[in-house]
C-alpha cells in the first residue's frame, strides 16, 4: 500500500515507516486554524491536510499534533524563546494532554481518528529549560517539546498512553484505520 504522507514532519515519516508501507512525502499547504480546544484545533487540520493534497494511487495521511494546556487551550508552537519558555514553564509541574488527529483518504472513502495521551512533567528547572530552548529544538513542536529530545528526558515524569502519538503520530491507530478501511 502506498501512503501519502500530507507533512514535511521527518518524525512523521520516520514513524509511518514503522508500518513497512511504501511512503510518498507530499506536504500539504493547507491553512492550520486554532479553534477553541486541543481537539477540535488537531481534527480539523488533520483533515484540512488530508484533502489538501491528491490520493493519486495511495491513501492521503494528515495528521495534527497539539498540546492542551491545563485548561484545554491548543499550545502550538512557540515562535520565540520568551514563548518557548513560556509554555514549557506552564507544562512543568503538571500533567498535560497531547491529541494527535489522524486523517485518512483515498479520494473515495475519509475516515479520522484521534489518540490521546497524558504527559507530566516534573517541577520547573529554569536552567534546564532555558539550555533546551538554545537548542533549537522547541521551535517545530507542539508544545513547544519533543518526547524524543534526550535534553527534555529529565524534566518527563510520566507518560501514560502512546508514546508515538506524543512525537507526532500513533502509529497503533494509523494501521488500525488502515486495516479496517483501506484493504
Amino acid at each position: 500500500m502506498k501512503i501519502i504522507l500530507a507533512s514535511a514532519s521527518p518524525r512523521r515519516a520516520e514513524l509511518i515507516r514503522k508500518l513497512g508501507a511504501d511512503v510518498a512525502v507530499v506536504p500539504s499547504d493547507a491553512e492550520e486554524v486554532t479553534l477553541a480546544g486541543a481537539e477540535e484545533t488537531a481534527v480539523e487540520n488533520a483533515k484540512r491536510k488530508a484533502l489538501s493534497v491528491p490520493a493519486e494511487g495511495g491513501v492521503v495521511l494528515g495528521a495534527d499534533t497539539v498540546v492542551a494546556s491545563a485548561d484545554n487551550r491548543p499550545l502550538g508552537k512557540p515562535h520565540s524563546e520568551e514563548e518557548a519558555f513560556a509554555m514549557l514553564r506552564e507544562l512543568c509541574g503538571r500533567t498535560h494532554e497531547v491529541v494527535t488527529a489522524v486523517c485518512l483518504t483515498d479520494g473515495k472513502k475519509t475516515v479520522e481518528g484521534r489518540e490521546k495521551t497524558k504527559v507530566t512533567f516534573s517541577a520547573a528547572d529554569d536552567e534546564a529549560l532555558r539550555a533546551y530552548i538554545a537548542t533549537g529544538k522547541p521551535f517545530d513542536k507542539a508544545g513547544g517539546y519533543g518526547l524524543q529530545d534526550k535534553e527534555i528526558a529529565p524534566l518527563v515524569a510520566k507518560v501514560e498512553g502512546d508514546r508515538d502519538n506524543v512525537i507526532g503520530l500513533p502509529v497503533s491507530l494509523v494501521s488500525r484505520l488502515l486495516r479496517e478501511n483501506f484493504l
